[in-house]
């Protein structure tokens, strides 16, 4: 790995910058719409779980990067606003699963809309950003991967219990 230059020390603080521009756009939307910005940041991360994975609270903590606790803090402030409810899994009582509400679903288009056309104009300033750090080259070979967190420890719950259906109980 090369030396860091001062040249380097500008193009990550360029980078560092854009994101932190759109960062402050997001919390502010969020604000603007009654909802704190974690909050914004748990719906969106429960509505966008990969395939497979289970709407739970530790589902939810582990995209967010967050402890169980203070995700169950941003979930009981959501279905206080009825944005979000909790139910029992049919299969496994023991298991509580998240799922939006209509008005949660809403919200969450709201906002998503509304980053999606940031994006479209903040974006290609990222880009060019993160392709100057990182070179040309590279950037175009980047790749995103959805991570898929807690389907191992998942899977391996499910080879311990009997095949079950993630259907919502009432």
């Amino acid at each position: 790995m090369p030396k860091l230059t001062t040249p380097s020390y500008r193009l990550l603080a360029a980078f560092r910058y854009e994101m932190r521009k759109f960062l402050a756009f997001s919390e502010q939307a969020a604000r603007d719409a009654g909802i704190e910005p974690q909050q914004h940041q748990l719906l969106l991360a429960l509505r966008g779980l990969p395939e497979g994975v289970l709407p739970t609270i530790g589902a939810v903590a582990e995209r967010l990067c967050v402890q169980h606790h203070t995700a169950v803090a941003s979930v009981d402030k959501l279905e206080a606003r009825a944005l979000l409810t909790r139910q029992r899994a049919l299969g496994d009582r023991r298991q509580v699963l998240l799922r939006l509400t209509p008005e949660g679903n809403a919200l969450l288009e709201r906002l998503s809309t509304l980053h999606r056309n940031q994006l479209s104009n903040v974006g290609p300033a990222m880009v060019a950003a993160l392709q100057s750090l990182i070179g040309k080259g590279e950037a175009k070979r980047v790749t995103v991967r959805a991570s898929r967190p807690g389907l191992a420890k998942q899977k391996k719950a499910a080879k311990k219990r009997p095949a079950r259906s993630p259907r919502l109980g009432s």
